[in-house]
């Protein structure tokens, strides 16, 4: 975090992974069963623009997964 981020949850509550930042990753499609404390406290203090950023990229990541596997199943993923 950089000293120009405000944190979107208090990332020094040592709450469990059940904040607000934290479910909407997984909402999102994160999986963040095996990640190390620091890193969720990283996610914890993400700013709501960082969070929008990372599920809008794993959502468009996700809209072209069926293609990119498409190619990967017809191309070996040669094409990649």
């Amino acid at each position: 975090m950089t000293e120009d981020t405000t944190p979107y949850e208090d990332a020094s509550s040592g709450d469990s992974p059940s904040e607000p930042t934290l479910e909407a990753l997984a909402a999102a499609g994160f999986e963040l069963d095996a990640l190390s404390e620091e890193q969720y406290e990283v996610l914890r203090a993400l700013s709501p623009e960082e969070l929008a950023l990372l599920v809008d990229i794993r959502g468009r990541l996700d809209a072209v997964a069926p293609e990119v596997q498409a190619h990967a199943d017809v191309a070996g993923g040669a094409l990649f």
